[in-house]
């Protein structure tokens, strides 16, 4: 029996997508996102979470994919990444969240070698489920490259 990861299902754009589930701290609707003067475009601004700030940042935005109006499906996913050396706790904000599901280990790929015209480094991996194609995020390189304000009562 192949080894399966948990993994929580998100969507942006027409795509679908996945996060390790031990990575989620929590699921939230949207909310107001206080913002953040000179911030890079997919850096949202800043909600407070149980008395912590957390930096949000637009999933969208991060992978080049087109603008689109929030909607009732909107979610903000409070994920735990490394930045640096630093534990962080940041909010990802996707269309919408579908379920926790597992991918077996052994049918993930490695994302496809199109050459330098596609930046890959945000995917760990390729997975199925139901038929359609799961991209893994890396959330640490997701979030790696990012302008993010510092960390105000972070705890790995």
């Amino acid at each position: 029996m192949a080894d399966q990861t948990q993994y929580v299902t998100l969507g942006a754009a027409d795509s679908l997508f996945a996060v390790p589930v031990e990575r989620v701290q929590q699921i939230l609707e949207t909310q107001p996102i206080a913002a953040m003067p000179h911030a890079p475009a997919d850096f949202l601004g800043m909600i407070d979470v149980r008395g912590q700030s957390v930096p949000v940042m637009d999933l969208r935005k991060r992978l080049a994919l087109p603008a689109a109006e929030d909607s009732h499906s909107t979610r903000i996913m409070v994920l735990d990444a490394r930045v640096g050396e630093a534990p962080r706790r940041i909010g990802l904000k996707t269309d919408r969240v579908f379920e926790v599901t597992a991918l077996d280990a052994d049918t993930m790929e490695a994302p496809p070698d199109l050459g330098a015209s596609w930046r890959t480094e945000f995917v760990a991996g390729v997975g199925r489920r139901n038929g359609a194609f799961v991209t893994v995020l890396d959330l640490d390189r997701l979030f790696a490259a990012a302008d993010l304000p510092a960390a105000s009562g972070v705890a790995a």
